[in-house]
Parts: C-alpha cells; sequence; structure tokens
C-alpha cells in the first residue's frame, strides 16, 4: 500500500510521540516493533536527561536527536509506502515477519543500522547545521554521555534475553548467545564515531564521502543479516520479549 511520507519530527516530544504510535499499531512480536521499543526506551532516558540539563550543548544533543530519529522513521515511511529501505536497514525489514528470530536479535540488527549507518549521517548533518564540527569539545563530551544511557538500555534488553534463555532451557540456545554477544553498542557507537570524523572531512569531497558511506553501508547490511540469522524459536511472550 502507498502513502505519503510522514511530516518529519521537530522536537524530541514528536520523535516520542511517532515511537510511541510505531509501537501501538505493529505486532509486539514484530521485528521493527522489537527494535522500536528498545528506542523509544533510549529517547524517553534522553528526553528526561534533557529536561534535567545533563548534557554540556542541550541544544545539539536535542537537534541531533531529532535529526537521528528521522532518518530511521524514514526507513518506517518507505516500508510502509512499498518503497525500497537503505541497504543497511533491510536485514530488520525483510525478518521482520520471521518469528524463529528472537526480539533480541531484531533490537541489536536496528541498532546495527541506525547507529553504524544513520547516526554518523546525523553528527555530521547537526554540525553543519549548527556551525559546529565534531571535534568541537562539548560536540564528543555528549556523544559520550548518551554512550551511558545505551548502556543502561542494553544491559536490560540482555537482562530479558538471559530470562528467556533460561526459559529455553536448550543447549541449542548456544549458537544464539554467540550471535548476541557478538554485536556491542558501545563498539558500534566508536566506530560510528571514526566514520563521523571521516565523513565529517570528506563532506566536501563528494566521491570520497560516497566511497566511504557505500563502504559502511555494505558493512551494516552484512552485519545486520549475520545478527537475524534464524537459529530457534524464542519462548513465546505477547510482549515480543524485547
Amino acid at each position: 500500500m502507498t502513502q505519503s511520507r510522514t511530516r518529519s519530527a521537530q522536537s524530541v516530544e514528536e520523535v516520542v510521540e511517532r515511537m510511541r504510535a510505531i509501537k501501538d499499531r505493529l505486532d509486539p512480536r514484530d521485528g521493527v516493533a522489537c527494535f522500536n521499543r528498545m528506542y523509544l526506551r533510549v529517547t524517553e532516558l534522553v528526553g528526561e536527561r534533557l529536561q534535567a540539563g545533563y548534557f554540556h550543548d542541550q541544544a545539539f544533543i536535542e537537534r541531533l536527536d531529532v535529526v537521528f530519529a528521522n532518518l530511521y522513521f524514514d526507513a518506517v515511511d518507505a516500508a510502509e509506502a512499498g518503497s525500497p529501505v537503505n541497504a543497511s536497514w533491510q536485514p530488520l525489514f525483510e525478518a521482520r515477519d520471521n518469528r524463529v528470530v528472537w526480539p533480541v536479535q531484531f533490537a541489536f540488527a536496528g541498532m546495527n543500522a541506525h547507529i553504524n549507518h544513520d547516526l554518523p549521517l546525523a553528527v555530521v548533518s547537526t554540525c553543519i547545521e549548527r556551525r559546529t564540527t565534531p571535534d568541537t569539545p562539548p560536540v564528543h563530551a555528549d556523544y559520550l554521555k548518551v554512550n551511558e544511557l545505551l548502556a543502561q538500555v542494553e544491559a536490560e534488553v540482555r537482562a530479558s534475553f538471559e530470562v528467556q534463555v533460561l526459559r529455553a532451557a536448550t543447549g541449542a540456545t548456544e549458537p544464539l548467545k554467540h550471535i548476541v554477544a557478538s554485536f556491542s553498542i558501545a563498539r558500534a557507537r566508536d566506530a560510528a564515531w571514526a566514520t563521523t570524523q571521516i565523513l565529517w572531512h570528506q563532506r566536501n569531497l563528494r566521491p570520497f564521502y560516497d566511497a566511504t558511506l557505500a563502504t559502511v553501508t555494505a558493512g551494516a547490511a552484512l552485519a545486520g543479516r549475520l545478527i537475524v540469522t534464524p537459529v530457534l524459536p524464542p519462548v513465546d511472550r505477547p510482549d515480543g520479549g524485547a
């Protein structure tokens, strides 16, 4: 079914509202819903920290959060319109109805695409818009502060996964545990920062910029396909479990 593109979010509040709407309309077992729940939790934490004055450059982080989220919404809109999604997002969207893939795999596949591909683009775009650079001290310092929030949510997701593994009570979960252990949000964000630095310096050298982005996209797509490798059916939970 074809539909027009949804208006881009303009504030963190609108980002949260859109994520909650996605959560409400999707089957909780849908792969995109599994990622959306994790992302919503992170965004709610960022919103709380913004209200508490947690970041050095509040305006930059708020704008980055919005620019970043809109790249995810672009993928959602494309899929709902029957259009191709970016290659980095394809593993998640193509596997979203596979009930042999666990919720944690979907959540991490989404994080893989969003961090490795979308985050460098969002940082570069926000720096250009706000006339700053990735090397400006508050930018990187606040980037690291967001890492702390992500680590909290990642720990929650992994804890939920461990409970489900125990309920499965089978040695066949070992390959699944290996897949889940292979992905780290901290490592992904470190790599994304390195990509950001490269893209920033190549922003006016389009052939080099495009070549770097193509390599990053291909790498994220490959990693995503590995993350959603079906291993065994999950212990079913009505809420999707991630």
